[in-house]
């Protein structure tokens, strides 16, 4: 996603976070596919939001860039991805001005305000990027953020480059929903795919992207309610937020039963609210959700109608942000098919 989806509170972007908080096997598997010469030039990677997934991605760009010989020394003797803040090829990838590193994200549309698909032809300059010489060290790397934000067309693009990748050429798919990312681009990646995060890691994440802007207490208190998730938790510091998911969780802890009056007054309180409260709601659900999933996995039918519920309720979601769609309809719905789902 661009900057402006992205970005939560005063939380930096991805390629400007130099840590990583958890995820040290798949940090590890990046390494060392590396270093054996033998790289793919495609990974996905994925997971729930806001979890490190493009922090993982720049990490591993930012150390090829800064290390273009796989061969060489301090490849073969690192113990992590990490590179120094005062790498020059590090600070390209931070400031966007690394010319061998192509960010495909949405943009901003013609209206001014942020496009719900990632546009055709920034896909489109994907071909052009890995048809070029690299500029330094010859290799060249594009990151996708996000590939579930792609529409056909822009699958069909991605899938020329991942059909004749040039050589040292690498691309990071970045997804949210990996179960949804079309068949014929997974299969032409290596899957990496990340669990949310220790609620301990989700706090010092948070800690070290705030600095002293929140309080120890509130930054616990947000990470314990996250589900894993950093951006999550970032959200959680604001006030409202935090109200919002204290709703839902209430409505949950009633299933099957619904509760009208409650319904109506989460309804309000997202009626005048902006997007990321609408995402947040729904990061919500998605991780009862999740929990549900593995908590009846001896019980296929069971988990067959929470995973069709799952779909149905992230596709109208999906809808009611495409469209601008009235926020009380859409709860009234989810927590409908969440009722359903969960009776039996």
């Amino acid at each position: 996603m661009s900057d402006a989806a992205d970005e939560t509170g005063d939380a930096p972007h991805p390629r400007e976070t130099l840590s990583l908080f958890g995820h040290g096997d798949a940090e590890q598997a990046l390494l060392a596919a590396y270093r054996s010469g033998r790289i793919p030039h495609a990974f996905l990677i994925g997971g729930p939001q806001g979890i490190g997934k493009a922090t993982l991605a720049y990490r591993m760009a930012r150390f090829v860039l800064a290390h273009p010989d796989p061969s060489a020394r301090e490849v073969q003797e690192a113990y992590d991805l990490h590179v120094p803040a005062d790498n020059p090829a590090g600070r390209r990838v931070t400031t966007q001005a690394h010319p061998d590193l192509l960010v495909i994200e949405r943009g901003l549309g013609d209206n001014g305000k942020l496009r719900k698909q990632i546009a055709i032809d920034d896909v489109r300059r994907s071909v052009a990027f890995f048809g070029s010489t690299a500029g330094e060290g010859g290799w060249r790397i594009a990151i996708v953020d996000a590939v579930d934000e792609l529409n056909q067309s822009g699958e069909n693009a991605l899938l020329k480059v991942l059909e004749e990748p040039p050589p040292r050429s690498l691309l990071f798919l970045i997804s949210h929903s990996p179960g949804n990312v079309r068949a014929t681009l997974k299969s032409r990646c290596r899957k990496i795919m990340l669990r949310p995060l220790p609620t301990a890691d989700v706090a010092a994440a948070v800690a070290a992207a705030l600095g002293r802007d929140a309080a120890e207490a509130d930054i616990a208190g947000a990470a314990a309610l996250a589900e894993g998730s950093v951006a999550r938790a970032i959200s959680y510091l604001d006030g409202d937020a935090l109200a919002l998911h204290r709703q839902v969780t209430d409505l949950l802890a009633q299933l099957p039963s619904l509760n009208p009056l409650a319904l109506h007054a989460l309804g309000d309180a997202l009626a005048g609210a902006d997007q990321r409260a609408l995402e947040g709601v729904i990061g919500s659900i998605n991780g009862w959700l999740s929990a549900r999933l593995a908590a009846d996995a001896h019980d296929r039918t069971r988990m067959a109608r929470m995973a069709v519920a799952w779909e149905d309720i992230n596709r109208a979601a999906r809808e009611a942000d495409i469209y601008n769609l009235d926020r009380k309809p859409l709860i009234f719905q989810t927590f409908g098919l969440l009722a359903d789902a969960a009776r039996g």
